[in-house]
Parts: C-alpha cells; sequence; structure tokens
C-alpha cells in the first residue's frame, strides 16, 4: 500500500492519508515525495474542490523519522553536505506546496503532529483535531532549531509572536484543548469524528464557486506577507473584478436570490 494514500470520500474532496500508523506517520523521503506528488496531481483536478490531510491510525505524523529518513530524489552522486540540504529542501517545499495549491487544505488532525507533521498543520488553510490530538515544534528537542519548515513564519501569525516564542523555545507538547484556546485549532471534536468534521467543513467550502475559493486562498495568505494595508485592498481590488467576470459569480448569485442551491461550472 502506498504511504500516502488517495481517496474521494464525497464529491469534490481528495482524502490524503499519511499511512505509516505503525510508525505514527513520519516522513521519509517515500512519504514526503509521494505527498509531493498527490499535491501535483490534486493542483490540475478540475474534480478536486477540497483536500483533507489527516494520518492513519492513532497519530497524524510524528515529524522525521528518526530512524532513517533516505535521501532526496536525485542526490546519490551529491556530497553529505548538499546532500543533506536537498533532504532540508524537499521536506521543507511542502509547505509552500501546500500554499499553491488553488483548493483549499483541510488538516484533520487525529492525534500526535510533531516536528514536520505540525508543520503541515500549520500550512493547511482550516485546522481541527480531536480531543486527543497533541502539538509541539519538537526539533529543538533534538539538540535542532525550532524554526523549520515554516514554523518561524506561520506560527506567530496564527497563535502571536508571544505564544510562538514560548511554544518554539521550549519545544513542549500541548494538547488539542490548548491549541483550541489559542486559535491554532478552529474546532475540537470527539475522537473518531474529526474525519466527519472536516467532511462538513468542506461542504460549506465547496457551497462558494470554484474561482472564488482559489481567489480568496490566494489572497489571504499573500495578505499575510503585504506590508501595508493598501497594498492588500489593491489586491482584492483585483480579485473582485476578475471573480465578477465569471459565469459562476452570476449562478451564485441567482441561487442565492432564488433560494436555492448553486451548480457551479468553474467558468
Amino acid at each position: 500500500m502506498s504511504v500516502v494514500e488517495r481517496t474521494s470520500p464525497q464529491p469534490g474532496v481528495a482524502l490524503l492519508t499519511l499511512n505509516r500508523p505503525e510508525k505514527l506517520n513520519a516522513m521519509t523521503t517515500e512519504l514526503v515525495e509521494g505527498l509531493h506528488q498527490q499535491l501535483d496531481a490534486i493542483a490540475i483536478d478540475p474534480e478536486v474542490r477540497v483536500v483533507v490531510l489527516t494520518g492513519a491510525g492513532r497519530g497524524f505524523c510524528a515529524g522525521l523519522d528518526l530512524g532513517g529518513y533516505g535521501e532526496a530524489p536525485n542526490t546519490a552522486h551529491m556530497g553529505r553536505t548538499q546532500a543533506g540540504f536537498a533532504v532540508q529542501k524537499h521536506i521543507a517545499r511542502l509547505i509552500p506546496h501546500l500554499r499553491s495549491l488553488p483548493q483549499p487544505v483541510i488538516a484533520a488532525v487525529n492525534g500526535p503532529a510533531a516536528g514536520g507533521g505540525f508543520a503541515l498543520v500549520l500550512g493547511s488553510d482550516i485546522r481541527i483535531a480531536s480531543r486527543t490530538a497533541k502539538f509541539g515544534a519538537a526539533f529543538i528537542r533534538i539538540g535542532l532549531s525550532a524554526c523549520d519548515i515554516g514554523t518561524s513564519w506561520l506560527l506567530p501569525r496564527l497563535v502571536g509572536a508571544s505564544r510562538a516564542q514560548e511554544l518554539m523555545l521550549t519545544g513542549r507538547v500541548f494538547d488539542a484543548e490548548e491549541a483550541y484556546r489559542i486559535g491554532l485549532v478552529i474546532d475540537l471534536v470527539d475522537d473518531g469524528t474529526v474525519l466527519d468534521a472536516a467532511l462538513a467543513k468542506a461542504n460549506q467550502v465547496m457551497l462558494n464557486t470554484p474561482f472564488g475559493v482559489a481567489l480568496t486562498k490566494e489572497g489571504m495568505w499573500s495578505a499575510l506577507e503585504i506590508p501595508g494595508m493598501q497594498a492588500a485592498i489593491d489586491l482584492e481590488n483585483r480579485q473582485q473584478i476578475m471573480a465578477s467576470a465569471t459565469a459562476d459569480h452570476r449562478e451564485a448569485l441567482s441561487a442565492f436570490l432564488e433560494k436555492r442551491p448553486p451548480s457551479y461550472s468553474d467558468s
């Protein structure tokens, strides 16, 4: 079986399951490359409106497999330092890869999410957790920096600089209740129901037009990097004019006025 499984639990949704349950879905080159390949395929699939990312078994992702990650693709000819740098980039590229998808990504956190798994949660667009989920910037606990795989950029923007500094400097494990209280996850659900909650959230997203959703995801991520409000407004203005020229905008407006479900064509 693949270490990254893709299924379609309902129309419009691609479910990506990290599938190394015996290792709490820890990252190897095979798993990371499999995730890259699945994201590439999903990005150009017109049938996929939302991606749900979860882990098999009792964990989401325990981070790097300390028993051996393996080599990044096409690096057999490299020296030790160069090959190590290639591994680092191979993993870290997952976060901009998630961001670049036109479809939003919902992290359905079913258990521990540490290190690289924590980064995958941060890099998703919506985060829902089971009550037994746990989180941690574990890199610092093994003698590395906690600033890894986008964590130093993402975490302060999600929970604030003060909380992020404490979580990263200690590397402590914190539970789902705390993650909810500080705004890292938007919902807490009972164990065994996190996928149902993620699918319900996906259905809410899919009530909106594919283009509108894609523009919103792109615009929100870009606004986090834009230094001033006016630049963000300038981007918003252009997005609104683009969206207003689509057939789906007219369909959404008609469906709203006629009080019926919309039928989108992504045109």
